[in-house]
């Protein structure tokens, strides 16, 4: 039965979309070995997609695209430069900062890229930065999203893996911060060496509590959701409607931004992007039950043989194989199709699977900026009107530095879990 799993790959590199590649290779081995059981098929496609937890999916893209359209990425990037504008490579440790902030609305990495590098790649171009650096600078910041909570990759893991979503949400900080203070080290450190300063004064204190006000009535809402998650509150689900609630209130009466007319586009490309990843949940439920019914985790434990009972070894090998299919599987999909695989791998050789979680949400994020899939480098190139591979000078000291986070993460798994700790 691994050929099935072989076959699946082959199916995803000749552009088969994955949903349909995970319908076709269960249903393929079912009729195989024993068709009967095809009148189960429509109830765990079903039961995958029938579980309250991932009510919060749609309600926290809701929120998070409210958000973006309500005005918030240029009140964020206003307070991020009362912060660190006036530094060398000022711009660009904005561009980090703001992704980080954005990242705690929206939880995705393609909207951060696209309204961060829509308002900042041409103000650093006016600047005097090289549109490859700013472009490359603007994607890599934007996979700190899918790591701050909230996340729908992390949502998604919880529920595959029947993990708290709540300890996750937890987890993920320190280490998309991490990712935010690696990025804003690189731009310090390439700004001092290229001449990179904005032409703007330092702010004053009363500049910068001025920003802060502006901002802070969004920067308010990961805490209210995190902290009503972690004390027990509200659930995960329950966060995403108070999510949306403190959203349009923000968006309808405060900021002005949006009127109720918006609403309808608002919702309607909520239901798109919900409407594809139920899709892959149903599909991917299908072939979690095809792969326990045949025991093929338990193939793949025997197939790797002393490796499944070492925890260094096997991370590393795992952590080898999801960065190389980041480059080509997208990061939802990619979810779907290793977190069952692996999952049995990770619970035999004793790793946490909360630690593991975040070890593969951080892995399969740096796919989102490295060809040929790359997502964020295709939507920052457009912005910025160059080709993707004139980003590479850039991008590749950036890439290493994320693979270094990666890294520590996966071997200091302390890093990950001491937060989680505090709250138990």
């Amino acid at each position: 039965m691994i050929w099935l799993v072989v076959l699946l790959f082959i199916l995803i590199m000749l552009r088969v979309p994955i949903a349909f590649g995970l319908g076709f290779v269960s249903i393929l081995g079912i009729v195989l070995t024993n068709p009967d059981l095809l009148i189960n098929v429509p109830r765990n496609v079903f039961s995958g997609i029938n579980n309250f937890t991932l009510v919060a999916v749609p309600l926290f893209i809701l929120a998070g695209e409210i958000m973006t359209k309500g005005g918030i990425s240029k009140r964020l990037i206003d307070f991020s430069k009362t912060l660190v504008g006036p530094l060398p490579g000022g711009l660009a440790m904005v561009v980090v900062l703001a992704s980080i902030f954005f990242s705690a609305l929206t939880g995705t990495a393609i909207a951060a890229a696209a309204a961060i590098g829509g308002m900042m790649i041409p103000a650093m171009d006016r600047e005097g930065y090289d549109k490859r650096f700013s472009a490359s600078l603007v994607a890599t910041s934007a996979t700190i999203g899918p790591i701050i909570p909230p996340s729908i990759v992390l949502i998604l893991f919880g529920v595959m893996a029947s993990v708290s979503i709540g300890d996750l949400f937890v987890a993920g900080i320190i280490p998309g911060l991490l990712m935010g203070i690696g990025l804003m080290g690189y731009s310090y450190y390439v700004g001092k060496k290229n001449g990179y300063r904005s032409s703007d004064r330092r702010a004053t204190f009363k500049e910068i509590v001025v920003g802060a006000k502006d901002a802070v009535l969004a920067l308010i809402m990961p805490i209210i959701i995190i902290g009503g998650i972690v004390s027990g509150i509200f659930t995960a689900t329950e966060s995403g409607v108070i999510a949306v609630v403190y959203a349009l209130i923000i968006g309808l009466f405060v900021y002005r931004e949006i009127s109720i007319k918006d609403l309808w586009p608002i919702m309607l490309s909520t239901a798109k992007t919900t409407a594809t990843i139920v899709f892959l949940i149903g599909s991917a439920s299908l072939f979690i039950w095809f792969l326990s019914f045949n025991q093929i985790p338990n193939q793949l434990i025997e197939m790797m043989g002393p490796i499944s009972d070492n925890p260094i070894l096997l991370l590393l090998i795992i952590n080898i194989v999801l960065l190389l299919a980041g480059t080509f599987i997208d990061t939802i999909s990619a979810v779907s199709i290793f977190t069952p695989l692996f999952l049995p791998l990770i619970l035999v050789a004793g790793i946490d699977p909360v630690h593991f979680g975040i070890v593969m949400a951080v892995n399969l994020t740096i796919g989102m900026v490295t060809p040929p899939l790359g997502v964020c480098l295709f939507v920052t190139s457009s912005i910025a009107k160059i080709k993707v591979p004139t980003m590479f000078k850039y991008l590749i000291p950036q890439v290493a530095i994320l693979i270094i986070i990666l890294l520590l993460i996966t071997y200091i798994p302390e890093i990950v879990l001491f937060p989680v700790g505090l709250f138990e």
